[in-house]
């Protein structure tokens, strides 16, 4: 298979990383971050020394248009091939889109929940699949529930930490925002306030796993991804895995399906 270009646009960095082959499980050859204002370095910066030119780019993009625009052009002035990028869509690579409105689903959270299943389809080696709690802890904070068929089941979006500190700060007169630690029993203002963005996230995780369990009938297999994950890890009450990236993860599942769809 070809060598793949995989690109993440969120909210705050493009995240990049250049595959040996489109499928899961492919060696990195190369790979890094850029904020998004320094996604017009990336031609004439780490893309012009790559030790493999790659054949192909797939990508998800949830930071707009202009955004996307932007990383195009860089690609464009690169490579020699059009960019692909993943949007939601009521079924892709063993996952059904619960949603409402499916191709509204922000392309992270469903390329995300993608990767989380065919992680845990691996893990479990032949047996049952499980149902899932799929947390991506960036700037915004996503918890999706799927069962165990591969039907998203719906999710909650809440603030990251960062949002969750700037508009106490701004609303809250007198109340400025230091860095604190994660205490039980906060007794600062500055503990109180990073303990309370922290709680807040895992009960939304754990909340969500009792909904998981109940409707499903099973212990759900939890997930956790995103830059700030690391964070959570240990003021969380339920078992879960967290992986680095569940989206490269997911943009490899579709890369091999779609590539053997048309070899097909």
């Amino acid at each position: 298979m070809a060598s793949l270009l995989a690109l993440d646009i969120g909210n705050t960095r493009l995240k990049w990383a250049l595959y040996a082959h489109g499928e899961p499980g492919a060696d990195v050859l190369a790979g890094g971050a850029v904020f998004l204002d320094h996604i017009d370095t990336l031609a004439d910066g780490p893309w012009a020394t790559l030790p493999l030119k790659p054949q192909a780019m797939i990508g998800c993009v949830v930071a707009g248009d202009a955004v996307r625009r932007r990383a195009e052009e860089q690609v464009e002035e690169c490579f020699d091939f059009e960019p692909r990028w993943v949007v939601s869509s009521p079924a892709e690579s063993g996952m059904v889109n619960g949603y409402d409105h499916p191709t509204r689903l922000g392309a992270d959270r469903w390329v995300a929940m993608i990767g989380a299943r065919h992680r845990m389809l691996a893990q479990a080696g032949g047996a049952a699949p499980r149902p899932m709690v799929v947390v991506m802890v960036g700037t915004a904070v996503t918890v999706e529930a799927i069962d165990a068929e591969g039907r998203f089941l719906g999710g909650l979006i809440l603030p990251g930490h960062g949002i969750m500190l700037r508009a106490l700060e701004s609303g809250t007169a007198g109340l400025h925002v230091p860095t604190g630690e994660v205490r039980e029993f906060p007794t600062n203002t500055s503990d109180a306030l990073t303990s309370g963005g922290t709680y807040a996230i895992a009960g939304a995780v754990e909340r969500m796993v009792q909904h998981v369990r109940r409707h499903c009938g099973a212990e759900p297999a939890c997930y956790m991804t995103g830059g700030a994950g690391w964070k959570m890890a240990p003021s969380m009450s339920v078992e879960f895995e967290l992986v680095e990236s569940l989206i490269m993860d997911g943009l490899l599942v579709i890369a091999r399906d779609r590539a053997a769809r048309i070899a097909g």
